[in-house]
């Protein structure tokens, strides 16, 4: 790749004053093009810049202020090693060279006691590049033949549902949802993940567009839409088919897009046949008019387009949900015209195939379930998990059933390595911690699962402390375990790295990025399905009832409530404005408080700003709650990616959600958790 002015590989401290373009790549659909402001080695401002045409020079509050995290009291500068008990987070600073040497010697133990599959490797790249996640870190444990990961804490039944409907076909670009007439916003809220979405929403509003949102929550979006659907978390399913139906039975159904473009579909009418609007409205706790206001702007309107997120899928019926949901536009006919169809994930649309620079197979080891890690750590015996690596992520503030996953990680017999920037809740259980770079200290290539963005990110300062980015250090732990390849024994540096990638890259994706420029993907970003864009099936049709998808339940089935007698609440933890998953959220102020609709507070002697403590089976989170209408009756809601100290007990809602998996993908059900709330003495 020849440098050109955006990717000059020369060391940031000789760019002097300046402002340096770059990318993000953090866990948002948006992957926005950066303006970075820089004097003398240091962040001055972050800002967007107009290289993406969907950023268009703004950006989200969160990522404006992440030189707080680069330059953090809390931030991790250099390895260190565990000198207290696990939690205390009390660590003494060793050179790179021994704590690498400590970890190899470690692992190689672990491989002679109990096998290789006693090392398990923890990860999530939602925050990460094409260069950070699943590369050298992917050679290594497979050759080393650690226990394989099952990532599956998000976006698993939705991808499950998506890829044996259409093979993850792109989607309508955020750019023409001006073009709508009828905009459905499910399972996603914009304005807190997504938020370039919203100018276009709002464009096609004033044109004259609807605009529906099914969300448990009223939102800030859902106070401006023309018709909000606040779905019991669990039920979407029940709603979406309760519409399919009635477009059959209407006539509103295209049954001759059907016949050309479908298969399954006697089998989907099936499905939707007992889903009377009263029946769904009822399980769904929503007006049975308002759901019928939907279906008929629905059966009617052109161009619609649903936006379907990853909210309906965190419980046990995910999967068929996410299904149902997607099904709507086919049979309704929605394809082939600007501003129809749908959206979800967009990150197949480059053409990108990681395997093709991993360049090493998987091994036939084991496969742990991330969203059980408390389970795989207290009871796995055959073998045991001797060594844990976590990097790109924070398990204990973000996987299912937190006392068990901290109930691991207290175990003296569990060596943890935590590759981290911040001194995370996890870190803190480590017994050795590497300092990672942030994405403004290292090379990487971003891609957006909803905007069509693919771009380079480039260091705009030198890493601080001894920070180093992941391929490098997992190169060099794969040299101590003699594990490199014969003929690349040297050093992988930042540049070389990328290179290593973009070599891999389609032909139009690696001339973009070459030249300074964004990949936009196809159609020039803007495709049309059915027309510029088709599924990605083997008979290139839509398959409403798609053969060999493992399911718990059966397509389209409907699994219950869980909610008992003793834990009638349903918690949700959706995504809020000041994290990214967990990261940042070390920056989060103050305590948390529990959203608590005004007729479940009066009915437990509640009032606003109160002390409550939330409890099941599984634990309890103490903090204060907010009275309000935002939620329905039956619901409660906490923020998603909270740390132990945005509590007053140290556990957040993960400590209430069960280790259960989803019926599509084995994906994590958070939004399955159950539990009740009483007043607690303050402390």
């Amino acid at each position: 790749m020849a440098p050109t002015d955006q990717t000059d590989v020369r060391p940031p401290a000789t760019w002097g004053s300046s402002t340096v373009h770059t990318a993000c790549p953090l866990d948002c659909p948006d992957a926005c093009s950066l303006a970075v402001k820089v004097e003398g080695g240091r962040i001055l401002e972050i800002d967007g810049s107009h290289s993406a045409p969907t950023t268009n020079g703004f950006i989200c509050g969160k990522v404006r202020k992440f030189d707080q995290r680069v330059y953090s009291s809390e931030r991790v500068l250099y390895p260190s090693i565990r000198r207290g008990p696990k939690g205390r987070g009390e660590f003494t600073v060793v050179p790179w060279s021994e704590a690498l040497d400590v970890i190899a010697e470690r692992m190689q133990l672990a491989r002679e006691t109990f096998g290789a599959e006693s090392v398990l490797p923890f990860y999530y790249g939602g925050s990460n590049g094409l260069l950070t996640n699943e590369m050298e870190d992917a050679r290594l444990f497979r050759r080393f033949g650690a226990s394989r990961l099952a990532r599956t804490v998000c976006a698993a039944p939705t991808t499950a549902a998506a890829t044996a409907m259409y093979g993850k076909m792109a989607g309508v670009a955020y750019q023409d949802y001006a073009h709508a007439k009828l905009i459905v916003v499910w399972g996603a809220n914009p304005p807190a993940s997504g938020i370039h979405l919203m100018a276009h929403i709002k464009q096609a509003q004033k044109s004259g567009a609807r605009l529906v949102v099914i969300d448990p929550r009223r939102t800030p979006l859902a106070r401006t839409a023309d018709l909000h659907l606040p779905v019991a978390p669990g039920t979407d399913v029940a709603v979406a088919l309760a519409v399919i139906r009635d477009l059959f039975d209407t006539g509103r159904a295209d049954d001759a897009f059907l016949n050309a473009h479908a298969t399954g579909v006697d089998a989907l009418r099936a499905a939707a046949a007992p889903w009377s609007f009263a029946e769904a409205a009822e399980t769904a706790r929503i007006d049975e008019a308002h759901l019928r206001l939907f279906a008929e702007w629905y059966g009617t309107t052109s161009p619609a387009v649903i936006r379907c997120g990853w909210g309906q899928e965190r419980n046990r019926n995910g999967g068929a949900a996410s299904m149902a949901i997607l099904a709507l536009p086919a049979v309704a006919g929605k394809f082939g015209v600007r501003g129809g169809g749908y959206t979800m994930s967009n990150s197949s649309a480059y053409g990108l195939q990681a395997e093709r620079w991993i360049n090493t197979p998987e091994s036939d080891a084991r496969i742990v379930n991330m969203n059980q890690l408390g389970r795989a750590l207290t009871e796995f015996d055959s073998p045991p998990i001797s060594v844990l690596f976590a990097y790109n992520c924070n398990p204990l503030s973000t996987m299912p059933d937190q006392n068990r996953v901290k109930l691991g990680l207290e175990r003296e017999d569990l060596f943890t390595v935590v590759f981290e920037q911040s001194m995370t809740d996890t870190a803190k259980y480590a017994d050795v911690v590497l300092p990672a770079t942030t994405f403004l200290e290292h090379y990487d290539v971003a891609r957006g699962y909803g905007a069509y963005h693919l771009h380079l990110v480039q260091p705009v300062i030198e890493p601080l402390g001894e920070a180093r980015p992941n391929h490098e250090v997992f190169r060099d732990l794969a040299r101590r375990l003699g594990l490199v390849d014969a003929d690349r024994d040297d050093a992988l540096g930042q540049a070389e790295g990328l290179l290593d990638v973009t070599a891999n890259l389609p032909d139009a994706v690696a001339q973009a990025l070459s030249a300074g420029a964004v990949a936009t993907g196809p159609a020039e970003g803007l495709p049309i399905q059915f027309v510029d864009v088709h599924p990605v099936t083997d008979d290139g049709k839509v398959h409403l009832a798609p053969d060999g998808v493992a399911t718990t339940s059966g397509l389209y089935a409907f699994q219950p409530d869980p909610a008992t007698t003793d834990y009638p609440l349903a918690l949700i933890s959706p995504a809020s404005a000041h994290t990214i998953s967990s990261t940042l959220g070390e920056l989060r102020p103050g305590i948390a408080k529990l959203k608590m609709h005004p007729d479940d507070a009066r009915a437990r002697a509640i009032e606003d700003a109160e002390a409550v403590r939330i409890f099941n089976a599984l634990g309890e989170v103490w903090c204060e709650v907010a009275v309000t209408p935002e939620v329905p009756p039956g619901v409660v809601s906490l923020p998603k990616g909270l740390w132990a100290r945005s509590t007053e007990n140290g556990a957040t809602s993960n400590a209430l959600v069960p280790d259960t998996l989803t019926d599509m993908g084995a994906g994590a059900c958070f939004n399955d958790a159950r539990v009740q709330v009483a007043l607690r003495a303050k402390h």
